[in-house]
């Protein structure tokens, strides 16, 4: 019986090879570093599994373990393999295809075929960030590298490709999931959770997960602040541009004071899970996905969501209310303008003064 980790005999130019129990040394280095800056679980494993591809592929290829810093040549061979490009038969690409089989076995990807241009770009993006913290020459950020990368997201936008995105959770979706939520347990928890998610700024599922007591304080007649200590803006200690504090008002906050109530929460996690009408753990982020996508589907609402939904529902309402986008970053801990952008501009559209020139 092969093991999960062996990879069986490749065609020229590899043959026979055998992946690695770990990773060659300094690439392990180069986790184990990822690791301690990655604050997000998800994140860590996301950077673990891209080295870990990157490892069994070089070896499959050449033959030989990889080691950093890594050649120019190596990494434009990896595009070559993974990007597809159009020829006389279709889209190809230069991956042997008992590699590719190879990899699948290896456990090293789900399914034998092309891996999505976002992947392929990931990966490289964590190439490269592997070779800056160990101060190494960065193949990534050479201009061969850099302009193949460029073309290839050219080409798969002439072709109609289009990053896949969730569903957004804005008002209506959201009004309409809440309605599915009863009076037990388990109803008034995804209530709490659904209200606390999308009011308090469109958490990540990751911030919902670890969502704590000592972090919640009531301020007022019934309402909340939530102190969000746990941001992927605050990992290894970079401090975010707007404050930590989180109002959770209204609805919101009478939905979050009566599942604490009903469930006798008053310390420790504030999701949890629950099982035959008692309460348990906290949560995972996975099972926070799980919740929307169940109560979505309670609700028959067309669409595919996700726990990022209730992020990008918010910045997306924010829009549509008028809210000014300073004001909405500050709730969602978005650095970065050009990432909130997109959604911002989507939910303010349809009251652009400038589309109603006919009316």
């Amino acid at each position: 019986m092969k093991r999960k980790d062996t990879l069986p005999a490749l065609a020229s130019p590899a043959a026979g090879l055998v992946l690695p129990e770990q990773l060659a040394q300094q690439a392990a280095d180069a986790v184990r570093e990822l690791l301690a800056e990655a604050a997000a679980a998800n994140t860590t494993r996301s950077y673990a599994t891209a080295l870990r591809y990157w490892a069994g592929w070089h070896l499959g290829r050449f033959g030989a373990e990889l080691t950093l810093p890594v050649n120019e040549a190596v990494v434009i061979q990896f595009l070559v393999d993974h990007i597809q490009r159009k020829g006389k038969t279709g889209l190809v690409s230069e991956l042997p295809p008992t590699l590719d089989q190879a990899l699948v076995a290896a456990g090293l990807k789900a399914k034998v075929g092309p891996l999505k241009l976002s992947t392929v770009v990931q990966r490289v993006a964590v190439l490269s960030t592997a070779h800056k913290l160990k101060r190494l020459t960065n193949p990534c950020e050479l201009p061969s590298v850099r302009t193949l990368l460029s073309r290839a997201r050219r080409a798969s936008v002439k072709r109609g490709e289009r990053a896949t995105k969730k569903t957004a959770i804005t008002r209506p979706e959201l009004e309409a999931m809440l309605a599915t939520c009863g009076d037990n347990l388990e109803g008034l928890r995804d209530r709490a959770l659904l209200c606390f998610g999308f009011a308090s700024g469109g958490r990540r599922r990751s911030e919902i997960a670890v969502a704590d007591m000592r972090d919640l304080r009531k301020v007022g007649e019934g309402d909340y602040i939530y102190r969000l200590e746990h941001s992927k803006t605050q990992q290894a200690g970079v401090k975010a541009d707007s404050t930590p504090d989180k109002p959770i008002l209204g609805r919101s906050a009478k939905a979050l004071a009566a599942w604490l109530k009903a469930a006798q929460i008053r310390e420790g996690a504030i999701f949890r899970r629950i099982w035959k009408d008692r309460v348990g753990p906290a949560l995972l982020p996975g099972s926070i996905a799980a919740i929307v996508k169940r109560r979505a589907k309670l609700a028959g609402l067309p669409g595919d969501f996700g726990a990022h939904s209730l992020r990008s529902g918010f910045v997306t309402e924010a829009g549509k209310q008028g809210v000014p986008l300073p004001a909405v970053m500050a709730m969602t801990e978005h650095r970065s303008v050009a990432s909130v952008i997109g959604y911002f501009q989507t939910g303010a559209a349809e009251d652009n003064p400038a589309a109603r020139l006919l009316k």
